[in-house]
């Protein structure tokens, strides 16, 4: 039987609370009032603590110790998962209780559990004192992601500090001790210095290193050379005086401002006692730009060689992490990602077109899979493929072989951008994927007709596809074509399900999570792939045209009548697993490296733990509704 929590442990209670989110962030009167009227009751293992049976929930449970299992006892369509376990800081029946009806599951002790429990009642007046409570209630999994997000801002944030930004202070810019003279040095022996030491000005400072003045290669030519002045005079005579100075602990968008402002392109950066700590160039600050997303794009654009577009690539991946460590969530982030490296390729193709003879033929590039669904992460390797249309009366083989030339250009190039050739050779250089559009509809065709092993293969790479330059009605045609197509063999799509739940949510009944031998969860492969493959059955069913995961959830989900509230929860899902590849990626590896998708759970921290479950129960729901749909 539950006991009273005493008054002495009031605060015991506020502290254990306040390890775990929403009560970490709950307002002071708010934690103290659940804190007084908490009490704290004890489960053997194996007990029932909450069933269907019991009718509306009377309490609100809190996780203290023990682990709590959750069971579906109703019928599937109502409840979205057959079992997940809660430990400690996991609350329950929220729903249940929130709409005060019974709880649809039946809550067990899978092991001896100490559970505080909350009156119904002052449930739902914590509700109505704390909008922090209220949100976690109303908006579970979107409020637990912000605050990850805010976590993972603050964790990214000394990292991006080290990258230097625009807002980056002068004195972390100047990596150089300073190179001076005096006044009373010759012009030769300043001159000389700075042949010696490659700089492209000189400053001259007094006994205490204070700047007097300064001279720069563009002063020589009216100064010193036309003047036909003697290199033995002083520099001082040559000299500009008073120079622009700046304090070391301005930032680089000061420095900016002051060169516009006065036409200057050096500045002198001094410390808090006027010395000469070093110069900041218009290059320097040019450096620090280029790491801006119009920046990247602009020089995307603007290059005109292989070499240029390979910095360019650096800058995207350098990009990611600066907008990692602004909070920037994962689909504004994966679309940052796709619409730089879009633009990469896309100058890459003109490039090589410029070298290969394309006039007169009508061809679109098509990307494939992950890129084709603008969900590119920083390890994805390159698929691609080229439809075109092949005139009455034209020579088709000579035709496709200038594609190809082309198109072998275009692979070679982009590897060496840092996306890797793929290794199942699915690039526009194949033959096989060099199709026109009545090819392309014949290899859909026998794939949809006959749904083999290899056929379902094909279709999660190959109709997850998207115009990424030429003529976009080649594709739409293509798109209207397979949707049609799909829709009518309601056999290819049944299998397409069965293949969709081969693979389960990585869920332990008894542990948080299923892993792999080397204790990791493939992200990619038990992660990211259940939403994919959910998706873009449902998108077919629904007669999409989007290839995106998220675009196809929200219109086929909105077309099939699925609550707001809940093809939102499943996006945040979705979002959540693509940002932690994100992270694991960016942090520790290159394109393309072995265990590029997989995390150790123990890892993470307690709330992004609590995200991860709440995002594979999201995707247990979406198969569980493929599963329905399909009677598998």
């Amino acid at each position: 039987m539950p006991a009273a929590a005493p008054e002495m442990l009031v605060g015991a209670s506020s502290d254990f609370l306040t390890r775990f989110s929403p009560f970490n962030r709950m307002e002071p009167e708010a934690l103290e009032f659940l804190a007084e009227r908490a009490t704290l009751a004890f489960h053997a293992r194996g007990s029932e603590i909450l069933t269907p049976e019991m009718g509306q929930p009377t309490h609100f449970h809190i996780v203290q110790r023990g682990k709590v299992q959750a069971r579906q006892l109703g019928p599937a369509s109502v409840t979205d998962y057959a079992a997940m376990t809660l430990g400690p800081g996991e609350c329950f029946p929220i729903g249940a209780i929130s709409a005060q009806r019974p709880s649809t599951n039946a809550y067990v002790a899978v092991k001896d559990s100490f559970v505080f429990q909350l009156p119904a009642e002052d449930f739902l007046k914590l509700m109505q004192m704390s909008p922090v409570f209220h949100v976690f209630c109303t908006q579970y999994i979107a409020s637990l992601l912000n605050q990850s997000r805010q976590q993972l801002q603050s964790t990214f944030a000394q990292r991006a500090a080290e990258q230097q930004t625009m807002t980056t202070p002068l004195g972390q810019l100047v990596k150089k001790a300073p190179i001076f003279v005096t006044p009373d040095s010759s012009i030769r022996a300043a001159l000389e210095k700075m042949s010696e030491m490659r700089i492209g000005c000189m400053v001259i400072t007094d006994a205490e290193q204070k700047p007097l003045g300064i001279l720069t290669q563009s002063d020589l030519l009216p100064r010193v050379v036309l003047p036909g002045l003697d290199l033995q005079r002083p520099i001082g005579d040559v000299m500009t005086a008073t120079p622009h100075v700046m304090s070391a602990s301005d930032s680089a968008y000061d420095a900016a401002l002051e060169m516009a402002t006065h036409g200057v392109r050096h500045l002198l950066v001094v410390d808090s006692d006027g010395r000469l700590k070093g110069v900041v160039s218009e290059r320097d600050l040019f450096t620090l730009q280029r790491i801006g997303l119009r920046q990247i794009r602009s020089s995307i654009e603007g290059a005109d060689d292989l070499e240029a577009l390979q910095r360019a690539s650096r800058d995207i991946r350098q990009l990611a992490l600066n907008l990692i460590a602004q909070g920037i969530g994962a689909e504004q982030l994966t679309q940052f990602i796709s619409a730089l490296n879009d633009a990469l390729t896309c100058r890459i193709i003109d490039l090589a077109r410029a070298r290969h003879d394309l006039y007169g033929i009508d061809y679109a590039w098509l990307a494939f899979g992950s890129e084709g669904r603008h969900e590119q992460t920083l390890s994805s390797d390159q698929d691609n493929g080229i439809i075109y249309a092949c005139p009455d009366g034209a020579d088709q083989a000579a035709l496709k072989n200038r594609l190809l030339a082309c198109a072998k250009e275009v692979n070679e190039n982009l590897a060496a951008c840092g996306f890797p050739l793929c290794k199942g050779n699915i690039m526009a250089s194949n033959p096989e994927l060099c199709l026109t559009l009545e090819e392309w509809k014949g290899r859909f065709g026998d794939w949809i007709r006959e749904p083999d092993p290899q056929a379902l293969l094909n279709a999660t790479i190959f109709f997850d596809y998207r115009v990424l330059c030429g003529n976009e009605r080649l594709g739409d045609q293509l798109r209207a074509w397979l949707n049609r197509t799909a829709k009518a063999y309601s056999n290819f799509l049944r299998l397409m399900a069965s293949n969709a739940l081969q693979v389960a949510p990585p869920l332990g009944r008894i542990r948080d999570f299923v892993v792999e031998d080397d204790g990791t969860i493939d992200l990619k492969k038990s992660g990211a792939r259940l939403f994919v493959d959910v998706a873009r059955i449902l998108a077919l069913r629904a007669d999409v045209a989007s290839s995106s995961t998220v675009q196809r959830l929200r219109q086929a989900g909105n077309r099939m009548g699925m609550p707001a509230e809940e093809i939102a929860a499943l996006i945040d899902g979705f979002h959540f697993i693509q940002l932690l590849r994100l992270r694991a990626q960016h942090l520790d590896t290159e394109h393309d490296a072995p265990g590029d998708n997989c995390i150790d759970p123990d890892t993470l921290n307690e709330l992004d733990r609590r995200i991860l479950k709440e995002a594979f129960r999201q995707a247990r729901k979406l198969q569980l509704r493929l599963k329905l749909d399909y009677q598998l």
